[in-house]
């Protein structure tokens, strides 16, 4: 069983920053991919990134330019640097993680609210 903890959101004015953790049990390299999601009230969660075993990443459109997804293998975590942050941003932020076999894992989530 592996569980994820999401950490640093919190409320920021529009063009600001923030960056969220999502620390793992298990080791990090194991896993298929590591990916974020945010779902805003009333929206169906979405995928916001995602980074592969190999290091390559995926970013939804909206938020090309403006995000990054890494992760460091020794620490077991992954980050999220959100940049130029807008209102459109505001949403729970889950992470989660994709064996290669098996169900997926996801953290409790993390409130980011943007304001104008």
């Amino acid at each position: 069983q592996v569980q994820l903890v999401e950490s640093g959101g919190g409320l920021v004015q529009a063009g600001e920053s923030l960056r969220l953790s999502c620390a793992a049990s298990g080791r990090i390299s194991s896993f298929n991919a590591m990916a974020w999601y945010r779902q805003a009230p009333g929206n169906r969660r979405e995928l916001v990134a995602s980074i592969g075993r190999g290091g390559s990443t995926n970013y939804a459109d909206s938020v090309k330019g403006r995000f990054t997804i890494s992760r460091d293998n020794a620490k077991n975590t992954v980050y999220l640097q959100m940049n130029s942050l807008k209102p459109g941003d505001t949403a729970v932020y889950y992470c989660k993680a994709v064996p290669i076999l098996g169900i997926d894992y996801w953290g409790q989530g993390t409130q980011v609210t943007v304001s104008s």
